[in-house]
Parts: structure tokens; sequence; C-alpha cells
């Protein structure tokens, strides 16, 4: 089976495996060459593959889509990292901190607007 994980500048693996095992946002699922086609998409954790060779090797990725299609695995995601399992482990907890920080901020600016057409649609109600 073919495994390729796509970054936005560059492909950052293709690579020959004999299976695939991700985090989805309901939990981890494994893929090997018979499993049935599939779309998926990624939460930020651990993306684990085995080589014909016997290696275990994992990467940490900040999200993404997975799809699986004849002897393909395809993966894009914004961001991926190789390494080792002690060292991925504070990539990834990074990755969740970033997206917490960014659903903050999203909310911040929600509300702002939410307040601002309020504040505007009393005005309006005032003058009409």
């Amino acid at each position: 089976m073919r495994l390729m994980v796509f970054q936005p500048a560059a492909v950052f693996l293709d690579e020959t495996v004999d299976k695939v095992v991700a985090q989805g946002p309901e939990g981890a699922f494994g893929i090997r060459l018979r499993h049935i086609d599939l779309a998926a998409a990624l939460a930020p954790g651990i993306l684990s593959y085995w080589t014909p060779a016997g290696g275990e090797h994992f990467m940490a990725v900040n999200g993404g889509i997975l799809i699986k299609q004849g002897e393909r695995v395809q993966v894009a995601t914004r961001m991926a990292v190789s390494g080792t399992l002690g060292e991925l482990y504070a990539t990834v907890s990074r990755f969740i901190t970033d997206a917490d920080e960014r659903e903050r901020q999203t909310r911040v600016a929600v509300a702002r607007l939410e307040a601002d057409f309020i504040r505007r649609f009393v005005e309006f109600g005032k003058n009409a």
C-alpha cells in the first residue's frame, strides 16, 4: 500500500507501508491493504505506519483528511512532523493548544460582531 502525506507546500512522505493507524474525532482507526475505501477527518494526533521491513514510524499531524482508495492512502494536513513518540507528544499538545487559542479568538470576534449588530439594530429602532 502507498502512503502519501501532503502539506500545503510539499509532499511530506511518500512510502510503501503495510498498515496505517490514525486518529479521527471519534478515536483511532487502522487501515490495511484490503480495507474498504474511505474518507475520514483526522484530529490533531499521532499517525503511525508500519513499513514492509517491519519498522514502526510515527508522525504528528495537525488534523486533516485521510483518503484510502485502492492501494493508496493519502493524507492532506496543514502540518506534519516526524519523530519519536516521546518528542511527538509535545508537538501534538502544541497543535491542540494552538487550535484552542484560534477557537477562543474566533469566539471573541463573533461575540464582538453580535454585540455590534445588536447595538446597531437598537439604534436603528430608535431612529424609526
